[in-house]
């Protein structure tokens, strides 16, 4: 079953909010020190990912136009807005804003290499091993998350499974039609990207700045073609 991987990913994230939900009545000073803590250790997992570019060219270039997709196409608000409408529609837990448990639970769980990866291997291969340890992975976040930002943290569900479904579902045919050579070099820099991303997320999670991380998400997608688009001049030009 390729969807085996996504869906245990998804129950994990709901088992650790739920787990968090009830372990959210804690002081108020420490779930800020809290917060801070993981703001603080998303920053350096951010890094650790950032670092691993083998041309950062391609990643800042990628950033940049992403992030100016990303503001023409309000891709952030538009997220905030979906997470409002939970909010609506369920009501306030009290403990913290729906909307920005969602939001920033989403971005937590959908960037990154092992989103990708284990999707992959989940549909090319049946092998749901990347999933799996993600899964342990993003349920104990969720937990913690959701002591500080509150149960929208749940909701996040459906974006990550939405997003590791279709590529298990695409993956046949994206590893048919995409060299190995060409899908190497991508997750390393798509990796990087993300990273960066994932850095950004810490940086708001401290309360230092805010950053419009969705609306950096396109640069995804621009690796994809600057990375495609090398490839092609190395092979026909070199």
């Amino acid at each position: 079953m390729f969807l085996l991987g996504t869906l245990v990913n998804g129950l994990l994230i709901i088992i650790g909010s739920l787990i968090g939900k009830l372990l959210n009545r804690i002081p108020e000073g420490m779930k800020v020190t809290v917060m801070y803590a993981i703001g603080l250790s998303v920053m350096v997992l951010g890094l650790q990912m950032g670092f691993k570019s083998e041309n950062f060219i391609i990643v800042i270039i990628s950033l940049v136009a992403g992030a100016v997709i990303g503001e023409l196409l309000r891709l952030e608000d538009r997220l905030n807005q979906l997470g409002l409408w939970l909010e609506r529609k369920i009501g306030s837990s009290g403990k913290g804003s729906i909307s920005e448990g969602f939001v920033n639970a989403t971005l937590i769980f959908v960037i990154g290499a092992m989103a990708i990866l284990g999707a992959l291997d989940s549909g090319i291969r049946g092998d749901h091993d990347v999933l799996y340890m993600k899964s342990f992975i993003d349920g104990f976040t969720a937990l913690i998350l959701t002591t500080t930002l509150g149960i929208g943290v749940i909701f996040s569900v459906i974006p990550v499974v939405l997003y590791e479904g279709l590529i298990a579902l695409f993956a046949t045919q994206i590893d048919r039609f995409v060299p190995q050579a060409l899908m190497d070099q991508f997750i390393v820099e798509m990796t990087s990207a993300g990273g960066i991303m994932i850095f950004a997320i810490g940086l708001n999670l401290t309360g230092m700045v805010k950053i419009k991380v969705a609306n950096l998400l396109p640069g995804i997608v621009v690796t994809g073609v600057i990375v495609t688009g090398v490839y092609i001049y190395n092979i026909f030009f070199l």
